[in-house]
């Protein structure tokens, strides 16, 4: 599995804090930073270490092009700060402006691009554009595909995940934030209907503001607060070669591959829309929720029944906060890639740029993708119980939308007049009962 890089925890957990952040993947360690430089006092907690899942399992792509509407402003704020982020940081990320193309071998596809561009291409100052045959073989050299055209943002691009969020870690510990790793937020402490702390297995700090960023274990942590949060998680499986000079250095994805150049010489390679959807029991408890997804796009997932059901029926829903907590009990999420969707991936790679058939498989892993309803990320407070905060769900898009995404979560939590419009990622537009 991928080893983020190493951040050093800081040493003597405080009583007191401005503001809590639970989770030490991207969009929490950057409303670290981003609070730590207004001069908060911030504690992050993570239960396992900094970006050990799903912050370092991703493709590491960083994309504008293609999102959906709502996320679309959020996106080229967050490009912004890609671009501005060895500078912040003083480290390399990894992120070069390589640019990102959508390859089409049927007129059919084709079109498909095209309707988004249409609607949306010309929007928020993308440099987005559709291209013909011959500029997309010139981004595959060798092909043996004779592709009929594509979309390209040569302004997206890509970066290291297990080198980015630890260099934002360490940027806002420099900026005066304090990281905890091994050290599970039990829960909340509420005084007069508002949050008012945390109890962490660590100890208790006091605190006005909390933020909830915890991937794929957030919706368990709410459950446990009494707060709805309809989210399940899907299985993404991914795979690196050794170096090889194959002459992709834009971010491609065909329809049976996708594929970004490493800075080590290597690729990431994994297959788009092949992730596994485990039934665990929440997905009869949110079947209603996830009942249009699962109506319109059941083709984007495979479906499986096994062990994980039992799995996750035997961790607690509830339990109080002098007990031992799943959080403790667990980690890091590390599930098995699924070897069908890795194989296929290398396969329809080699087929295509034979190049990749002579490429070293170094490592496959796969990660926990935490997913909404909408495939929309909520970035929100939490009417019900002020002072909490969360930014989750981001159904696989949270590596680049994380720099956005954190920035407005810091907006959020200190009242600031938000970068984008935050209605669309608030919490009550779910079914709240």
């Amino acid at each position: 599995m991928p080893t983020p890089a190493t951040v050093e925890s800081d040493l003597e957990l405080p009583t007191r804090a401005d503001t809590v952040i639970i989770g030490g993947g991207i969009a929490g360690i950057i409303a670290a930073l981003e609070l730590a430089e207004r001069g908060q006092q911030v504690v992050v907690c993570e239960k396992g270490v900094i970006a050990g899942e799903q912050s370092s399992r991703n493709w590491g792509w960083c994309r504008q092009m293609g999102r959906d509407p709502r996320e679309l402003p959020l996106s080229r704020i967050s490009m912004d700060l890609w671009r501005a982020m060895r500078q912040r940081t003083g480290e390399e990320t990894g992120f070069r402006e390589s640019g990102v193309s959508y390859l089409c071998d049927t007129e059919e596809k084709l079109e498909q691009r095209r309707m988004w561009f249409e609607a949306h291409g010309g929007t928020h100052g993308l440099s987005t554009h559709m291209i013909g045959a011959d500029e997309a073989a010139a981004l595959t050299p060798g092909s043996t595909v004779r592709w009929v055209g594509g979309m390209h943002s040569p302004e997206d691009g890509r970066a290291e995940p297990t080198l980015a969020v630890p260099a934002m870690a360490r940027a806002a510990q420099h900026a005066g934030a304090r990281i905890f790793q091994n050290c599970a937020v039990r829960g909340l402490e509420r005084q007069a209907g508002k949050v008012c702390g945390v109890v962490t297995e660590l100890g208790p700090v006091a605190c006005e503001s909390v933020v909830l960023a915890g991937g794929a274990w957030s919706r368990r942590f709410c459950h446990n607060m009494g707060v709805r949060l309809p989210q399940l998680s899907v299985i993404g499986s991914v795979l690196r070669t050794g170096p090889i000079d194959a002459g992709v250095e834009s971010c491609v994805a065909a329809a049976e591959f996708a594929v970004r150049k490493r800075l080590d010489g290597g690729y990431t390679i994994a297959q788009p829309g092949e992730n596994m959807a485990d039934i665990v029991p929440d997905s009869f408890r949110l079947l209603r929720d996830f009942w249009p997804v699962v109506k319109n796009d059941w083709r984007e997932y495979q479906l499986r029944i096994g062990k994980r059901f039992i799995e996750e029926a035997q961790i607690k829903r509830r339990w109080a906060l002098d007990e031992i907590s799943p959080f403790e009990k667990v980690r890091v999420l590390s599930p098995q890639p699924v070897k069908k969707t890795i194989d296929s991936a290398l396969h329809s790679v080699g087929e295509t740029l034979p190049v990749f058939k002579n490429a070293t498989i170094e490592e496959s892993w796969g990660g926990f993708i935490d997913v909404t309803p909408d495939i929309i990320p909520v970035i929100s407070g939490v009417h019900s119980l002020p002072g909490f905060y969360m930014a989750t769900g981001f159904s696989g898009h949270g590596f680049g939308l994380g720099p956005g995404a954190g920035k407005l979560m810091a907006q959020i939590v200190t009242g600031e007049k938000p970068c984008v419009d935050p209605a669309p990622f608030r919490l009550e537009r779910f079914r709240m009962a």
